[in-house]
């Protein structure tokens, strides 16, 4: 589902995950629909580092934490398709985002945002409402064990985790080479079903990002699993795609945190 913006024009077009979570979690994805981003960052980028506008960036910045609401930090991260999972927020985190792929919060100190354009934003909460976590899931950082390591980061017992799978590409367009497919495999037998031999060149398969996060997450013993039936690179109207775009084009902001 998705909510209209109430106030002004430029204001984001937000979608809401669709998963049982506890009132006390709040979360939410942008999309490109409205916004004060403009040509090929239209409508809404909280990117920097896409060579956008910097005054259109920290206009949605400045939107995203009017969203969340009592002014708390919003957590950037300097990601870089790896397995870390951040904490604790500092102010110098302002200028200098820490290199990670996932964080987690326990308190109301500060919201989680990860940025995405064909990766899977994979949100986390406890079935208490008590703890919240956001994971950047390219296939380079679920291989990697991004994961599993923001899980073993929230804590507690994995069964009473409960997860939305936000928009990422679909297996319909999202070919790879061998060595992704080799390399998931090696490590988890069954995530061959993730995976489609490709019609369009020899060697190469159509991965299912929804599905190989599934098998992780299941093997963890999660199974309150909810989402996954988006694709970035198919509905041009509401994401943007890295793959579609040819790599110019703006991020989705994923975004969660305690009320």
């Amino acid at each position: 589902m998705s909510r209209e913006p109430s106030s002004e024009i430029a204001a984001p077009t937000l979608l809401l995950p669709d998963w049982p979570a506890p009132s006390t979690v709040g979360a939410f994805v942008t999309t490109r629909e409205t916004g004060p981003s403009e040509g090929d960052f239209a409508a809404f980028n909280p990117a920097a580092h896409v060579g956008d506008d910097p005054a259109s960036v920290a206009r949605c910045r400045e939107m995203l934490t009017a969203e969340v609401g009592d002014d708390r930090p919003l957590f950037w991260l300097d990601q870089v398709h790896g397995a870390r999972v951040m904490q604790q927020y500092q102010e110098v985190y302002r200028t200098q985002p820490p290199q990670a792929d996932a964080t987690v919060a326990f308190d109301r100190r500060h919201a989680c945002v990860i940025l995405t354009a064909d990766c899977l934003p994979v949100f986390f909460c406890d079935r208490q409402g008590t703890r919240v976590g956001l994971a950047h899931a390219g296939w380079r950082s679920l291989a990697g064990g991004v994961l599993e390591a923001c899980v073993a980061a929230m804590g507690g017992d994995p069964a009473e985790l409960m997860v939305w799978l936000g928009p990422a590409i679909s297996n319909a367009q999202f070919e790879v080479g061998p060595e992704v497919f080799e390399t998931f495999v090696a490590v988890q037998p069954e995530a061959e079903s993730a995976f489609e031999r490709s019609p369009y060149r020899l060697n190469h398969h159509m991965a299912d990002l929804y599905r190989l996060a599934r098998l992780r997450l299941e093997r963890l013993g999660i199974q309150a699993i909810s989402g996954g039936h988006f694709c970035t690179a198919c509905d041009e109207s509401r994401f943007y795609s890295h793959r579609r775009d040819d790599g110019r084009t703006g991020r989705m902001a994923s975004v969660i945190w305690l009320r």
